[in-house]
């Protein structure tokens, strides 16, 4: 079963939400703005509201999943750099342009990242081809990728993922 740790409760963490809520997956739902959160989640959906969300990332298992789509450039970058400590998630996942993921690519190599980790992001995130912007058709875009990516991994571990990858 998928972990997904999703960061953000923004409009596009809503609907992913919602649309994660219908899937065989667990959620952890973090965001340091407890106002945001909804007062009634999905069954499968477990709310940190939190002001260490990095602390999530290090107490995630072995082959989570993780979003990140805050509402700040700069906390999406501090959890991308400790995503990036991890080897072992199956899928990590950045809202965002292909100038914030150059951005973001050029100052995790200055703080040591090396290059060949760089493709275990995807960002922009979501299947290809649907350009709506809107929250909806990006969760669903969103879903759909992770979906694609657990089929994919079935059966083959952690080293096998990250060879395929790069063709999600």
């Amino acid at each position: 079963m998928m972990h997904v740790v999703l960061f953000g409760a923004g409009h596009v963490g809503h609907a992913l939400v919602k649309v994660l809520g219908t899937l065989p997956c667990v959620v952890q739902w973090v965001d340091a703005r407890d106002e945001l959160f909804p007062d009634e989640v999905p069954a499968n959906v477990q709310v940190e509201a939190t002001d260490l969300p990095e602390a999530i990332v290090d107490e995630a298992p072995a082959g989570a999943y993780f979003i990140v789509m805050t509402h700040d450039h700069s906390l999406d970058f501090a959890l991308t750099q400790r995503i990036m400590r991890r080897d072992d998630f199956a899928y990590f996942g950045l809202i965002g342009s292909k100038t914030k993921r150059v951005k973001f690519e050029r100052r995790l190599m200055e703080r040591g990242v090396a290059a060949d980790r760089l493709p275990e992001i995807t960002c922009p995130i979501g299947v290809e081809g649907i350009v709506d912007k809107a929250p909806g058709s990006i969760a669903l875009a969103v879903a759909a990728q992770l979906l694609r990516v657990r089929e994919m991994t079935a059966g083959l571990g952690l080293p096998a993922l990250k060879k395929s990858r790069a063709s999600v």
